[in-house]
């Protein structure tokens, strides 16, 4: 294994991903199936984000996860009897691509009892990530990209040891949908941040910079988010949260290189399957003859 300072995100050894929502926005494919396993074409969402985190070095993985999610855990567990059947039908590639996504990491599950948001599900896992900086990566958000989103920002905590939140650029129409962050740009990306309000008002948002679903934070947020009185929603948010780490300590933006899937999102989400299946040899001809017929026969 590679010592800590030959890799940045090697700093950042566990992240947390919440997914213990209701996925009620993709109902009713998620009455009985986490919307965290709904696949892009062939591999769960959920998957994606793990390998993310792998691909940066992170060695513990804490699901937040709540009740009806037993699926999560079974998926990065050891499919014994699915495995012993495809070894004896001769599909021994298939079998070793199964083992090795139970092998691709630690998984640490935590039990979030109560929907209180996500302010409530980072403070779920403290006693897990106990006090070291740590990663955050929302299960619905993903980011294709040659660096992985998390350790793009873990490299960015490296260098200026504060707290790092990812930020995009948004239309000025779409900045009430999400945390937005203003600040002052300090060069390569980084904003030093004065300010980050969760879904402001139509017209009241202070950038266009919203947060995106990566954060390496430090552990001080834990204490911080156990004072977080409810915010938006009637939810302990994570954005109040930081917040107040910008005002005590410091906050960093960074405006990551990638390409960014809304994956709780149905057109996102549609957008994702189609990026990802044109990334497969496999795929991308066929696909990209039913498109080329779409555009044709599609009416103005």
């Amino acid at each position: 294994m590679s010592s800590p300072d030959t890799k940045a995100a090697k700093l950042i050894r566990k992240c947390v991903i919440p997914a213990a929502g209701l996925g009620t926005r993709f109902l009713p494919a998620t009455k009985a199936v986490p919307k965290e396993m709904l696949p892009i074409v062939d591999t769960p969402t959920l998957q994606y984000i793990v390998e993310e985190a792998v691909a940066a070095g992170i060695e513990d993985v804490v699901v937040i996860n709540g009740r009806g999610k037993s699926a999560i855990e079974d998926h990065f567990d050891i499919g014994f009897e699915l495995e012993t059947t495809m070894r004896a039908r001769g599909k021994t590639a298939e079998a070793d691509k199964l083992r090795a996504i139970a092998n691709l990491v630690r998984i640490i599950s935590v039990r979030q009892k109560e929907p209180l948001g996500l302010g409530h599900a980072v403070l779920c896992a403290k006693s897990v990530i106990g006090h070291e900086p740590f990663g955050v990566l929302l299960g619905d958000d993903m980011i294709d990209a040659e660096e992985p989103g998390i350790g793009q920002l873990a490299r960015v905590y490296q260098q200026h040891q504060k707290a790092v939140i990812a930020l995009m650029e948004v239309p000025d129409s779409e900045t009430h949908l999400y945390g937005i962050a203003a600040g002052r740009d300090i060069g390569n990306g980084v904003i030093q941040i004065d300010h980050v309000v969760e879904k402001p008002k139509k017209g009241t948002a202070p950038s266009n910079l919203a947060v995106i679903g990566r954060y390496v934070l430090p552990p001080s947020i834990f204490p911080i988010l156990e004072k977080q009185t409810t915010g938006v929603g009637g939810e302990i948010q994570l954005t109040d949260g930081l917040a107040t780490l910008q005002k005590t300590e410091g906050l960093l933006g960074y405006k990551f290189q990638g390409q960014r899937y809304d994956a709780g999102d149905k057109v996102g989400y549609l957008k994702a399957n189609i990026a990802y299946a044109l990334k497969r040899p496999d795929l991308r001809g066929g696909l990209l003859e039913y498109m080329r017929e779409v555009v044709k026969t599609e009416k103005p």
